[in-house]
């Protein structure tokens, strides 16, 4: 699933969330990211997803990811449920969601990624280019019907 950094998050600067993202940005593609977190003896991964690919993948997915069983009992961003203040990073504010395991990334306010478990993302990914591939908009579909139309049987050639 694109690229994999590795990100050692304790009290991260400014620069450290701003490369990850850029690069997120820059490819438009998702980045796995392990993260370190200060106090904590396992390490989390995710995947961050740029905003605008996630409300792509969305919209063409045909349901929501079940997250039983995504992450598996291991699966940190999956079995986190207390709640917490947003955690600040300089100009970048992280909103973990109690349900769905969920975390938004907003910058000034906006938000511009999403962490996700790796495997709700992956299926996210798949399902939307799945839904995708089978899609024809209505003038797509007629054109292909009539090309199809005109084309010479089998049993004629």
């Amino acid at each position: 699933m694109g690229i994999e950094i590795d990100v050692v998050v304790g009290y991260p600067t400014d620069d450290e969330m701003e490369t990850v993202l850029g690069l997120a940005d820059a490819v438009g593609e998702p980045v796995t990211v392990t993260f370190l977190w200060e106090g904590r003896e396992e390490a989390e991964r995710a995947v961050l997803v740029p905003a605008a690919t996630l409300a792509l993948w969305e919209h063409w997915a045909p349901t929501a990811c079940s997250t039983s069983g995504v992450g598996g009992e291991s699966g940190a961003v999956a079995q986190e449920s207390e709640l917490a203040h947003p955690a600040e990073f300089g100009a970048f504010t992280l909103f973990r969601r109690r349900v769905g395991g969920r975390t938004a990334v907003a910058r000034k306010g906006v938000v511009v990624a999403e962490l996700l478990d790796p495997d709700e993302a992956r299926w996210l990914q798949e399902s939307a280019r799945d839904v995708r591939q089978g899609f024809m908009d209505p003038k797509q579909r007629a054109a292909f019907e009539e090309f199809l139309a005109r084309q010479a049987s089998l049993d004629e050639e």
